[in-house]
């Protein structure tokens, strides 16, 4: 195991003790070491490349903004391969805030991703990526985690 020596300021510490206190961490090296894990973790998953990846894509735009629910619209149904699953709410008269699950290889994921929160009129936008273990690709995008050999058992009815 390495011994590091860090330099934090003032309001950094403040926050590191704050979620040290909120998560039950007994000492801040265990604290650093998972946020280091998990932030490694993300930055692999974002990279992108060729292995798939699942990501919770969520944002809050404008419905009002020129044209934008037809313009999100089109972006989703161009990429309908990556698209999985849209929840929408509306959060006032003029905001709405949607979360979508995406699948997909993870450099069209992070493109895709990166494009619909950069619209205009889209104000706040995150994405969370997963790995998505044990998932494969059909060639255009779609990707699951299960065998093509389904076996169903018919049970006779007795009679």
């Amino acid at each position: 195991m390495q011994r590091l020596t860090i330099t934090i300021d003032d309001e950094l510490d403040a926050e590191l003790d704050r979620f040290m206190r909120t998560r039950g961490y007994a000492n801040r090296s265990e604290a650093i070491r998972d946020l280091a894990r998990a932030g490694l973790q993300q930055a692999a998953i974002e990279v992108g490349g060729p292995r798939p990846c699942l990501a919770a894509l969520i944002y809050i735009y404008d419905h009002e903004a020129r044209d934008l629910p037809k313009r999100l619209t089109r972006d989703f149904h161009h990429r309908h391969d990556l698209a999985q699953a849209t929840l929408h709410m509306h959060l006032d008269h003029d905001r709405c805030m949607e979360v979508t699950v995406l699948k997909g290889r993870g450099s069209d994921v992070q493109e895709f991703a990166d494009h619909i929160i950069a619209e205009r009129g889209v104000r706040h936008g995150h994405v969370v990526y997963l790995p998505a273990d044990g998932a494969h690709s059909h060639g255009s995008g779609q990707t699951h985690g299960h065998s093509h050999g389904h076996k169903h058992s018919r049970r006779r009815r007795a009679g």
